[in-house]
């Protein structure tokens, strides 16, 4: 009879590679999902708000702050390009802001795969 395999405590263990659905990540999901369905950015941010207030560890804080002015100021961004498209100017702006949220989600989404907190998510670059 064969005896059990123990693990080895000195070993290092390999950092899991497969696709974590942390709580950034999934906003960041909502976030882009919403470019094709249009409601999941609603989800996303609902889902920002609600998990910001929960302990998390302070990389995950750092995301919520940085996905949720993500959306306020896409939205604001949005609501302002709406009103400007009378002038054809908001049409021009409209692309820029999609692509101003979509990297920032992306940015985020990558950080939160490593575990990495943003570096300034106040800021309103990227």
């Amino acid at each position: 009879m064969t005896e059990p395999v123990k693990p080895d405590d000195n070993r290092q263990v390999a950092p899991n590679s497969g696709f974590d659905f942390n709580q950034p990540t999934i906003i960041s999901l909502c976030y882009l999902a919403s470019f094709i369905t249009g409601i999941t950015g609603l989800v996303g941010i609902v889902l920002a708000h609600v998990w910001q207030n929960e302990n998390q560890p302070a990389w995950a804080a750092s995301h919520f702050d940085y996905l949720i002015r993500t959306f306020w100021f896409g939205f604001a961004g949005f609501v302002v390009a709406g009103v400007l498209s009378v002038v054809f100017i908001g049409i021009l702006l409209m692309p820029l802001i999609a692509v101003w949220v979509g990297v920032r989600s992306v940015l985020s989404l990558l950080k939160a795969q490593r575990q990495e907190p943003m570096p300034d998510p106040k800021t309103l670059l990227f």
